[in-house]
């Protein structure tokens, strides 16, 4: 049996990202799922871009603020509390407003956690570019 209790704060931020991120998967000992845990202030973006995945499904959960979703088709919103599921194939960019009342934290989960299976998407681009650093 194996139980892990993962504080994000005593995890190191991820460098050179737009906003703060914890990688939690490997603190906790997960090889099935990615989970990262991500603090933006107004502005800054959740992802380094505008992606899909080929497998990896993405669950969202926003546990403070308030979080929009830019897909090709709409923006949505994601309020303090709500979920937000993305399919393989989907593109996505997740970002606090920069006219926010504050930050924002969410936490995604990936699965399967996959390496080299997120790739940058352009809306003004049909094939859509591909580029492995997009994931979350």
């Amino acid at each position: 049996m194996g139980y892990h209790v993962v504080d994000p704060e005593d995890l190191d931020p991820v460098p050179d990202r737009p906003c703060d991120l914890r990688r939690v998967s490997e603190a906790a000992d997960l090889s099935q799922m990615a989970v990262n845990r991500f603090s933006a202030d107004p502005g800054e973006q959740l992802p380094l871009a505008y992606h899909y995945h080929d497998e990896q499904e993405e669950l969202f959960f926003v546990a403070a603020g308030t979080l929009a979703v830019e897909t090709p088709d709409e923006t949505y919103t994601v309020e303090e509390g709500c979920f937000f599921a993305v399919d393989p194939g989907s593109p996505q960019r997740a970002y606090n407003p920069a006219d926010a009342d504050g930050s924002v934290t969410a936490v995604a989960i990936g699965v399967p956690a996959v390496s080299g299976d997120a790739h940058a998407y352009d809306p003004d681009d049909t094939d859509g570019g591909d580029d492995e650093r997009g994931g979350a």
